[in-house]
């Protein structure tokens, strides 16, 4: 009875509270989009993408990825990996079970397949436990099998809840400014010696670390944030998919 309790709580309760929270949360935020043309150029002449992030910056993807459908993202097969997939699901993504530990081979079959028949990609380059601001291998291979190119895709909020957790998972908080930016696309050839693919495995971690820094510095800089949100006024709708306050700056 028990077991079947949480497997009800699991599948059915919990990804539905946690994603009406997101969703309310998320439609408080004032957000705009910066350089949307690397994102626009990938769909238009590679007709896809793999969007990167960090697992501590994730949240306000959560619900912005979703009007980006078709996308499909790859989870564990771990039981956390479970409500997490049918979180997604629920959202409108497509989750790919597999890891590198588990089922991997499989679910990169299963994303290339994905991405052939139109469908962007979502990657969490440190996830789902570390070590923080890490790219594990998983994402060169992505890249290899599908031949999307990699778009480091960056989040950063003026104001923010820190949680307890192995990365400091960040929440904006209500109201709060929200930046979501396109870094420059990454190709990855399909073969790599190991020390080739290594240097490739540093190459995006690095630019994806100063996307991040680069990205943050704005908020110290009030002319930048006149220039973001004063003089383009408007708050994206999650829902609908609509946005206004795009921008190069």
């Amino acid at each position: 009875m028990k077991k079947k309790l949480n497997y009800y709580l699991y599948r059915y309760v919990f990804p539905y509270i946690g994603l009406w929270v997101v969703k309310l949360i998320a439609f408080t935020h004032r957000m705009v989009i910066m350089n949307p043309e690397n994102e626009r150029g990938c769909i238009t002449r590679d007709h896809g993408l793999i969007y990167i992030s960090w697992h501590q910056r994730f949240f306000p993807g959560i619900t912005f990825f979703a009007t980006r459908k078709p996308i499909a993202i790859m989870i564990s097969q771990s039981r956390d990996g479970d409500m997490a997939a049918h979180g997604v699901k629920i959202l409108g993504w497509e989750p790919v079970r597999g890891s590198s530990t588990r089922g991997g081979r499989e679910a990169l079959n299963q994303l290339n397949e994905l991405a052939l028949s139109g469908y962007k990609i979502g990657h969490i380059v440190d996830g789902p436990k570390g070590p923080f601001g890490v790219v594990k291998p998983g994402l060169l291979k992505i890249a290899q099998f599908t031949g999307l190119p990699i778009v480091p895709t960056v989040t950063s909020a003026q104001k923010k809840w820190s949680l307890n957790s192995w990365d400091k998972f960040m929440v904006p908080k209500l109201f709060s400014r929200v930046i979501i930016r396109f870094g420059e696309p990454v190709y990855v050839k399909g073969e790599l010696n190991e020390e080739a693919f290594e240097n490739m495995r540093v190459e995006v971690e690095t630019r994806l670390k100063a996307l991040y820094e680069d990205t943050d510095r704005i908020w110290d800089d009030p002319e930048k944030i006149r220039l973001l949100f004063n003089q383009q006024p408007g708050i994206m709708n999650l829902f609908t998919g609509r946005h206004r306050n795009q921008s190069n700056c």
